[in-house]
Parts: structure tokens; C-alpha cells; sequence
């Protein structure tokens, strides 16, 4: 396939950033979308040009850190998958396809393609763990008997890889889909109860002040996310926040 690719190309956070547009050929239906970044790239650098900077880690899509938008959805127009598992025979010979990066106030861009998506980070230290007593005396996790619908559903919403790709899609910039699957996996298990309200307070706090947006149930969130996190989550999360807040 010959490709025309329009690449956002910004130097770092405080310059002003382009569409750069950018030929390819010979791309391989069976190439990964990421393979052929990096054959543009192999083209850039033999003609004494700045290669495209953009996340990449596992290519298997466990990691979260390719984070493409494509031709206006995250991730590209394949559903179930993130942008490594994004093979170029959903393209047709003679394409143009449009590249930029997850657009978000809390989602600043680094360079090109790469976001910096600490935010996560920082709303997982508030709350998204479970303090463990290890004086000898730890109670053995199966030894707790949990249910299996419950069990599925913490495991369901344990799936969420962080990539972000709920905030890009969503008109509002909203992470209620990441933060509800993150309070939801641990306030479906008993481990998870005994920090419930701090988790979902801390949790929700540290979000606003990342400057996210509300949910204004779209649904945008849950049709571009890899992993299929579900609605029923971020409602999980109103139901925790509202038990916390009296």
C-alpha cells in the first residue's frame, strides 16, 4: 500500500504544533500500525530528519502506551484493540490517515505523538491500592470466599490498561471510566472494603484536580476502550462517592 500520513508534529509542550504531511510505500496489510511508524521513521532518519516521536512498550496491548488518535478515534477504527494491535488492512491503498495525539488538559503533549499521562498515576497513588497487615498474621486471600459474580466483574473491570484512550474519545476529557474501573476492582472484593470510602473520596479529589471533565453518559468511553471496560462502572464509582460522601 502507498499511504499519505498527516503526523502532528510539536517539539515539546510550550511550542506550537503542525500537521505534517508525509508519503509512504510499500506498507504490508500485515504490518502492526506501529511497524509502519517505524518504517517511517527508518525513512526519516536516512534522509537526515527528525523522527516521529510516539509511546510504545509491549506492542501486545497489555502495557497502555501507545496512544494514537487515527483518523479521529483512539486507538484507530478497529474496536477491542489498542493501537499496536492495529494491523494496516483496515487502510486501503491510497489512504490519507490522520495522526495526532491524546488531546486532554491532562493530557499535556511531550513531543509529537507522546502525552504525558501522569494524571493516572497520581489518582492511582490516592486510593487505588490495598494496605496489607504483613506482621505474620496476613489473612490468606483464598481463604476469603468471594463470589464468582463478583469475582468476574472485579476481574472485568481490573482489565483496564490505563492507556487513556476513555479521555480522548470523550467530548468532556472525562477519566470516570479509568477511575470507576480502578474504585471497582477493589469495592467488589472484601480486601477492597475496609478503605472503600477514603478510596473513592481521595480517588475522585485527585481526578477533578487533574483537571478532567464530568460524564455526561455518552458512551464514547466505553466503545473506544481496548478492554471493553463497561458504563456500569463509572455508576459503580457515583454509588461508592455517595455512600463515602454522608
Amino acid at each position: 500500500m502507498n499511504l499519505t500520513l498527516k503526523i502532528w508534529r510539536q517539539k515539546d509542550s510550550k511550542s506550537k504544533g503542525q500537521m505534517v504531511d508525509y508519503k509512504v510505500t510499500d506498507i504490508s496489510e500485515h504490518m502492526s500500525f506501529l511497524e509502519m511508524m517505524d518504517v517511517l521513521n527508518e525513512q526519516l532518519i536516512n534522509t537526515g530528519e527528525e523522527p516521529v516521536a510516539f509511546d510504545h512498550d509491549c506492542r501486545e496491548g497489555i502495557c497502555g502506551m501507545c496512544s494514537m488518535y487515527i483518523n479521529g478515534e483512539a486507538h484507530g477504527p478497529d474496536r477491542g484493540v489498542t493501537t499496536c494491535q492495529l494491523h494496516m488492512r483496515m487502510f486501503n491503498d491510497g489512504d490519507t490517515i490522520y495522526i495526532e495525539p491524546f488531546r486532554a488538559k491532562a493530557f499535556p503533549v511531550i513531543k509529537d505523538l507522546v502525552v504525558d499521562r501522569t494524571s493516572f498515576e497520581r489518582i492511582q497513588q490516592a486510593g487505588a491500592f490495598i494496605s496489607v497487615n504483613t506482621s505474620g498474621n496476613t489473612q490468606d486471600a483464598n481463604a476469603i470466599p468471594i463470589s464468582k459474580h463478583d469475582a468476574d466483574e472485579a476481574m472485568d473491570a481490573a482489565a483496564c490498561i490505563g492507556c487513556g484512550a476513555c479521555v480522548a474519545s470523550c467530548k468532556n476529557s472525562s477519566a470516570m471510566l479509568f477511575v470507576g474501573a480502578k474504585v471497582s476492582q477493589y469495592a467488589l472484593l472484601p480486601q477492597g472494603k475496609i478503605e472503600a470510602t477514603d478510596r473513592v473520596l481521595n480517588m475522585v479529589a485527585q481526578m477533578d484536580a487533574e483537571g478532567f471533565g464530568n460524564c455526561t453518559n455518552t458512551g464514547a468511553c466505553e466503545i473506544e476502550c481496548p478492554k471493553g471496560i463497561s458504563l456500569e462502572n463509572i455508576a459503580r464509582m457515583n454509588r461508592e462517592y455517595l455512600k463515602a460522601s454522608f
